[in-house]
């Protein structure tokens, strides 16, 4: 039997508002440390990717600099974590 978390993943939509939209939209409160105008094209999942989000893609990899250094995170390092989908946290992991 599916655990209530699992069941309700089972009947939310892929195209739902995610989490990050919700924040984008101001329906969640987050520590904004970074907001531009940049539109996705369509983009909701890196596993959605069309050759048109090139320059998304490498803005955003850009801009991860950007506020690293802000934060003062370049002179040790950073990690950087992509979700791809509801079973991207712990499994199938590149």
């Amino acid at each position: 039997m599916a655990s209530e978390k699992e069941a309700t993943l089972l009947v939310v939509p892929s195209d739902a508002p995610s989490i990050f939209d919700k924040i984008i939209k101001k329906e969640i409160p987050a520590d904004i440390v970074h907001e531009d105008d940049k539109a996705r094209n369509g983009l909701t999942r890196l596993s959605k990717a069309e050759e048109k989000h090139r320059d998304i893609l490498g803005q955003l990899l850009y801009t991860i600099k950007l506020v690293a250094k802000q934060e003062g995170l370049l002179e040790n390092g950073f990690r950087l974590v992509i979700n791809d989908g509801r079973r991207s946290i712990k499994d199938n992991v590149i």
